[in-house]
């Protein structure tokens, strides 16, 4: 309240009494918590531009409202000009990522100093909040392509590894099988050559000999083998030679290689038994002692 337009009182809310024309209302102050939103443009250490949106929650102190009213005329100016005053000097100190990482140190340096400026004026700060930060266009897209590509890197890498395990279980699944597909051709041939055997003892005991009985098997193999391929309409295999004496001259062919076999291998012992031999020999042999008497000659 003024009288004649100098300060009289402070009036509360309720009944009040003014004298007309003398005394007059000179303006509210509003006690409760104001909220007061500033968009700030400005740089980072790394040279992009940013825009930041700090809100700032104040109040008028009740005790000191004669401060608020008649020191300060525009106090959303004077809060403004310091949250930039803050903002741009805390944030070229740090990197655009450090930024979003330590908004909160920002709001707490903005805080900070609206309170010891804006006490002076009966202004109380109760909290102040970074609320959005918002990089240029262009580097957003280029973050977002910066963490998708990552985010591809991380894929191609599980997916590779995926591969690589599917290839090592492949292989080790084939390695097995061709162990027991081996596995099984050498029980195959043990078991034929058992029953080879069993023939041929069979034939011997009725007064076939063994080069009889031979012939004998291998005559009744080729005829078991075209039996077989006649046995499929849409087989596309044939066996040549096909004639009764196929089976003879196979096994003349046997003998023959067995018996040059044997012969080469009884030259080969033959030739590592002599060869010892020889080298033994060689080092009974005496020593040339030639250039010794010439030596002896000469003293």
């Amino acid at each position: 309240m003024e009288r004649f337009g100098k300060f009289l009182s402070i009036r509360q809310s309720g009944l009040q009494l003014k004298i007309p024309l003398i005394d007059r209302i000179a303006g509210r102050v509003n006690l409760k918590i104001q909220q007061l939103d500033v968009i700030i443009e400005t740089k980072t250490k790394d040279n992009v531009f940013v825009k930041l949106k700090v809100s700032v929650q104040f109040m008028v102190v009740k005790e000191t409202v004669y401060d608020a009213f008649y020191k300060l005329e525009y106090p959303h100016d004077q809060i403004t000009s310091y949250v930039f005053d803050v903002v741009r000097a805390e944030v070229p100190k740090l990197k655009l990522d450090d930024v979003f990482e330590r908004k909160d140190d920002i709001a707490v340096a903005v805080k900070r100093e609206l309170n010891e400026a804006m006490t002076t004026y009966g202004y109380t700060i109760i909290n102040t909040l970074v609320t959005d930060i918002d990089p240029d266009i262009q580097v957003k897209n280029a973050m977002n392509r910066i963490n998708a590509a990552d985010r591809e890197k991380t894929v191609a890498e599980f997916e590779a590894e995926a591969s690589r395990i599917r290839i090592v279980a492949k292989a080790k699944a084939e390695a097995e099988s061709k162990r027991l597909q081996g596995q099984g051709i050498a029980d195959q041939r043990r078991e034929i050559a058992r029953g080879l055997v069993e023939s041929v003892d069979v034939l011997n005991r009725v007064g076939i000999n063994s080069q009889e009985a031979s012939a004998l098997i291998v005559v009744t193999q080729h005829y078991d083998t075209l039996q077989a391929i006649g046995a499929d309409t849409n087989s596309n295999l044939i066996l040549l030679p096909n004639s009764p004496q196929a089976g003879s001259e196979m096994l003349n062919n046997m003998v023959a290689s067995f018996s040059a076999s044997n012969q080469v291998g009884e030259m080969m012992k033959k030739k590592n038994k002599i060869s010892p031999k020889k080298e033994q020999d060689k080092l009974k042999e005496p020593e040339d002692t030639s250039d010794e008497n010439d030596e002896n000659n000469e003293i």
